[in-house]
Formats: structure tokens, C-alpha cells, sequence
């Protein structure tokens, strides 16, 4: 069975850290894990290798008799849960990585320790891509036909049949990848940004770190290859020699070596100029290591015999033995420094995202990453609706029951043998299916105490045979089901002591006269305070005063006897328009202007009365006629 290999992945093209070592499938695993060899481990049965065996804190109890909780959730993270299955899967992969890369079982113990902890920052991660409306299908694309080109696989339907082969679910592997872009963008955007490198921590870093970029001597080689078969003849192998020999003859000439590979060279390389990459001393046979290392940057060799044919190497670049210079590893300084301070800055985004979530991890599982700041959501059902005016009075009423039966058994205590009380038996209403009695609504009439609705005042009892009146509670010490039907008797208790005797139950017909009499009393009573209410008898001068303030003013005649005229039968209605128009009225008299004498000597001036003209007769100028001097007017003395 073929494995898959899958090309390393991380944020911005970078290793991703620790804390997103966490996949859903085999494949994403390794995807996000970042490891060395980047290969998938062959499946392998339980009965050809054992699982490892777990710690997982006991499921809760089951709500059915003699049955088992298999799947639950261990957190919940917003709207998203993390089952128990996630949870034992996840970590037997991790296992199985660790275990594959040589690691020890503290390391293991350690990232099984956190594993819930970079579960639920995957969640949150995912949940805030959410939020940012990331879009991680293009990215996905992209990665799963880098997968294919790199397995040498013709379609995406081989690579999915491939996936399959290794007893893995595609959809999960798919999804664990497109899981790993949301969250690396997530990180590339809200955290990776924030950190600036400047070139003068990227020295210090280097000079306080120069003991890890020690390497050994290396070059760096280029090819062109003149191939042969493998049972070559001595002719194919003296023509192959010559081409070699004018492939050599032309770079002498001064020829370009990327340009010649391109042409020449039948190596898989020949594309992009012959490159093969980088090698260290051990990792090339010795008659190639001896011809190569001896030269320079930018030197080839002569044409070398090897199985495959004849080739020509060149030097690109020669490193020797020894601290690597800043130039030359200033990449990895950059990446080391980065993943340095992506740490502890991830770390404190991902604590602000659990504060402002809703994290909850079920009892006996251990988030080694929750802050003491984070809410915890509330569970809580629908609240009961209000009760209605009857179901409170009906509780009301119980629970005055309740109490009166305590206080009832309470007070019946008597004392038992070595001082110690023991408590009468009380009296409760019960009906003989155990269910207890149902209050039926007193009828209180007027005038009459309620009967069953009121318990016993605390403290008050009546001696037996009292008179408590019509109608009156029993005394203290009985109960009100004695007085009951027997259809609806309840089983009841009765204490020790002889009851007082009971009042006995009266009927309408028989309360009735006690009715009457209370009415009588109360129509006397209310005709005493009638009386008491009238006013006294008012005196002769207060009438008078009240008659003249009754009288009418006069000033439109006698109002008080004016009344409506009755018509006659057959009279004729008197109408508006046939009554005879009134006379106009007479122009008022100008008064006389006083002599100077008089006016000077301050004495009064007499207004003469103006005549008043007879009714039927007009005056003789009209209405602009002025009114004729009254003979009897003052005369006017003469001027001095």
C-alpha cells in the first residue's frame, strides 16, 4: 500500500507551533503536526498492533436502568461540542505520531496533558474565523492538488480513492484540512501581523545564538547528464563520451551551464537547469565527493562515468565548515525568532478568546489553558407560567392546612417514658386513595364567620361545649373532615383526648328566622342614623333670608309666574311673521351745554327730563328730526 506524502504546512508558509498540533483524520494530522518525514503512517488493525490505552474519567450515569452512556460531550465551546469519541481519537493519533518520531513518554504525557486545551483553541480559532468571514475553499483546493501532484496521483478521485485505501474517512480528512487554513489565517491575521522584526533583533539574535547555526561543509551542484542504458554497448558508451566530451567543450567556450542542461542534459532536473540542491560531505559516492568539494564557487568538473551515464557538476555555491554567516541563514534566524514570539502572543489572544466565549468542560476533564476571567454558560429550561386566582387560592388555602395541622401536632405532644416528648398523633386530611383531600370554595355569607376556610388561631382554645354561635369553627383539636360526607371521608386520626362536641350542621330553612332578625336590627339601626342625620329646624329669620334669596331678580318681569300659555283647542298657532312690527326706537336726546356762567361759577347744571313722545304717535321729522325743547325746561339766564 502506497503512503501518501504531504508537503508541510504552516502559517504564512511556515512550521505550524505546538498548540495546533490537534486534526480530525490521519492525514490533517500530519498536515498540522509539520513533521519531518511529512508521511502518514500505514494503517495497521487492532489485532496487529495494540491501541494504547487511555485514562478517560467515567461517563455519567445513563437516565435508563442497566444501560451506558457511549457518546457525550466532554466541552462545550459556543455553539460547537467536543465528544468523548474527537477526544480518544484525536489523542491515539498523537500517539502514533509521537511514537513514529522517536519521542519520549514524557513528551507524550505532556501533549496528551494539553490536549484538550489546543482542542478548544481550534474551536475557538474556528469560531472567530467564522466571525471574520474567512474563506478557506480556494486554499484548500490549492493544498489537496499539491497532496496529488506530490503522490504522483492523475486526478482528484485517485487521491481520494488513495485516502480511502489507508481506512480513513475523506470527508474528515478533507474538513481537518480546510480546519487548518481557517485557523492559520486566523493566527496570520490577528496575531502573525502584530509582530515586527527589525534588522537590528535579527542580529542580536543571531550573535546570541550562533552556536545553532553551526553546519558542516556543504555544496550546492548542478548537473548535466548524458544518459546511457543499462546494458549499454561500447559504441553507445564511446558516442555518449563524446557528446559529453562537446558539452565540455562548449562551457570551456564560455557557454551558459543553465542553458546547456536545458538542452543537453537528460536528468529529471533538466527543467530548471540541472539543480539537484545542497550535500554534505558523506552524502555523495567518494569519486564525486573528491572532484566536487575540491572546487570553488562556479567551477565544473570533466565528464565522470557513473551507471547512469556520463555527467558534468557544477559548484553554485561552496560553504565551508563553520558558523554559517547572518546572510546565509537569515531566513531561519527570521523563522526562529518569529516562532519565539507567536508563542506567548497566540497565547494571550487565545485567553481573551475564552473570556469572551462560552467554555465548558465537563467534571473530571482538565483544560490546563482556562482563565480565572471566563464565563460559564447557564443551563435553564422554560419558566413555569404564572398560576391562575384559583390554583393560588387553592395553594394558599394548603398551605394554611399545613401549618394548622403542624401547629395542631405540636401542641398535642405528650411525654413518653425517660422524659423524653413524643408527638400526638396528627390529625390529616387524606382520602383513602392517599391523595389528599380537595378544598372545595367556602360560600361566606354576610354576617357569618367562614367555617373551613380559616384555621385555628395559634394559642386559642375553647372549652368544651362553648358557645361558639351558628356557623363557628369547630374548637381546636378537631378537624373539619368529621363534618364531611361520607363519600368524601379521609382517613384521619384521631387524637387521644375526647373532641368537644361539634356544632350541628343547620340548614338554609333553619337560618333563615336568624336572618330576619338581623335584617329588622339593621333597618332599625339604619333609620336611627337616618333621623340622627337630618338638620335642625331652621328659625323665623332664617326662612325669611332663604325666600328672599329664592324670590326671582325681576329684571325681565315676574319669572316665577311666567309660565307656557296653553292653546285653546282649535286656536290658531301664533306665529313670528304675523305679529305687527314694534315701533322703532326713539333717538336719544342730546344733552344742553350749560352757560358760561354757569360753568365758571361751578354751579350744577339742570338736565331737563326728555319728553317722552306718545306710543302711537311718530315723530313729526322722522328718524332725523332732533326732539322739540320741553316747555317746562329751565330758562337760560342772560349773559352779563
Amino acid at each position: 500500500m502506497k503512503t501518501l506524502e504531504m508537503p508541510l504546512a504552516g502559517v504564512g508558509g511556515q512550521r505550524v507551533p505546538d498548540w495546533a498540533r490537534v486534526a480530525t483524520g490521519t492525514l490533517a494530522l500530519g498536515i498540522l503536526l509539520g513533521t519531518a518525514s511529512g508521511q502518514v503512517p500505514r494503517y495497521q488493525s487492532p489485532i496487529e498492533a495494540p491501541q494504547p490505552q487511555l485514562s478517560m474519567p467515567a461517563a455519567p450515569p445513563a437516565s435508563i436502568p442497566n444501560a451506558k452512556v457511549v457518546e457525550y460531550p466532554v466541552a462545550r465551546v459556543n455553539d460547537q461540542i467536543i465528544s468523548n469519541s474527537d477526544y480518544e481519537r484525536t489523542a491515539k493519533q498523537i500517539v502514533q505520531e509521537e511514537q513514529q518520531a522517536n519521542a519520549s513518554p514524557a513528551e507524550i504525557e505532556d501533549k496528551q496533558k494539553n490536549l484538550l486545551r489546543d482542542m478548544i483553541d481550534q474551536q475557538l480559532l474556528l469560531s472567530r474565523g467564522k466571525e471574520l468571514d474567512v474563506e478557506a475553499e480556494s486554499e484548500t483546493i490549492r493544498r489537496l492538488d499539491e497532496i496529488r501532484k506530490q503522490n504522483h496521483l492523475d486526478s482528484m478521485e485517485a487521491l481520494e480513492k488513495a485516502v480511502r485505501e489507508q481506512g480513513i474517512s475523506y470527508e474528515d480528512w478533507r474538513a481537518g484540512i480546510k480546519n487548518s487554513v481557517i485557523t492559520q489565517q486566523v493566527i496570520r491575521d490577528e496575531v502573525g501581523r502584530n509582530i515586527r522584526l527589525t534588522p537590528r533583533d535579527v542580529q542580536a539574535f543571531y550573535d546570541a545564538h550562533k552556536q545553532e547555526f553551526v553546519s558542516p561543509e556543504h555544496v550546492r551542484l548542478s548537473e548535466i547528464l548524458i544518459p546511457t542504458p543499462d546494458d549499454a554497448t561500447d559504441a553507445q558508451v564511446q558516442q555518449a563520451k563524446a557528446k559529453a566530451d562537446e558539452v565540455a567543450a562548449k562551457l570551456k567556450d564560455g557557454g551558459d551551464f543553465t542553458a546547456l542542461a536545458k538542452q543537453y542534459s537528460g536528468g529529471p532536473n533538466a527543467d530548471v537547469g540541472g539543480d539537484l540542491g545542497e550535500f554534505k560531505r558523506g552524502d555523495l559516492g567518494k569519486v564525486l565527493e573528491d572532484q566536487t568539494f575540491s572546487l570553488k564557487q562556479g567551477e565544473w568538473t570533466a565528464p565522470i562515468r557513473t551507471r547512469q551515464g556520463f555527467v558534468i557538476l557544477k559548484v553554485i555555491s561552496h560553504s565551508p565548515e563553520g558558523v554559517q554567516p547572518l546572510s546565509a541563514v537569515e531566513d531561519q534566524v527570521q523563522q526562529a525568532m518569529y516562532e519565539q514570539a507567536i508563542q506567548p502572543a497566540l497565547r494571550t489572544y487565545l485567553t481573551k478568546l475564552r473570556e469572551n466565549a462560552f467554555v465548558d468542560v465537563a467534571p473530571g476533564f482538565v483544560d490546563t489553558g482556562a482563565s480565572s476571567k471566563q464565563t460559564k454558560p447557564v443551563f435553564q429550561g422554560a419558566s413555569p407560567l404564572p398560576l391562575k386566582k384559583k390554583q393560588r387560592e387553592k395553594a394558599r388555602m394548603e398551605q394554611q392546612r399545613a401549618a394548622a395541622a403542624a401547629a395542631a401536632g405540636k401542641a398535642g405532644e405528650k411525654p413518653v417514658a425517660g422524659g423524653a416528648s413524643k408527638p400526638a398523633p396528627a390529625t390529616t386530611t387524606l382520602l383513602a386513595n392517599g391523595k389528599k383531600k380537595k378544598v372545595r370554595r367556602e360560600k361566606i355569607r354576610f354576617g357569618q364567620p367562614p367555617r373551613d376556610a380559616l384555621p385555628d388561631a395559634a394559642g386559642e382554645v375553647l372549652p368544651p361545649g362553648a358557645d361558639q354561635g351558628t356557623g363557628a369553627a369547630p374548637a381546636s383539636g378537631t378537624t373539619s373532615a368529621a363534618t364531611e360526607s361520607p363519600k368524601d371521608e379521609a382517613a384521619t386520626v384521631e387524637p387521644p383526648a375526647a373532641p368537644s362536641a361539634s356544632p350541628k350542621k343547620t340548614r338554609y330553612t333553619e337560618r333563615q328566622p336568624m336572618v330576619e332578625k338581623e335584617k329588622a336590627a339593621n333597618k332599625v339601626k339604619h333609620a336611627k342614623e337616618k333621623a340622627a342625620a337630618v338638620a335642625p329646624t331652621a328659625t323665623s329669620e332664617e326662612s325669611l333670608n332663604e325666600k328672599a334669596q329664592a324670590a326671582p331678580l325681576g329684571l325681565n318681569g315676574d319669572t316665577a309666574s311666567k309660565k307656557k300659555k296653553k292653546r285653546a283647542k282649535g286656536e290658531e298657532k301664533e306665529r313670528i311673521q304675523k305679529k305687527a312690527p314694534e315701533p322703532p326706537a326713539p333717538a336719544p336726546v342730546a344733552t344742553p351745554i350749560p352757560p358760561r356762567s354757569v360753568r365758571d361759577n361751578g354751579e350744577p347744571a339742570v338736565t331737563p327730563a326728555p319728553a317722552l313722545p306718545s306710543a302711537n304717535t311718530a315723530p313729526a321729522g322722522g328718524a332725523d328730526t332732533a326732539p322739540a325743547t320741553p316747555q317746562n325746561s329751565t330758562p337760560t339766564p342772560p349773559q352779563q
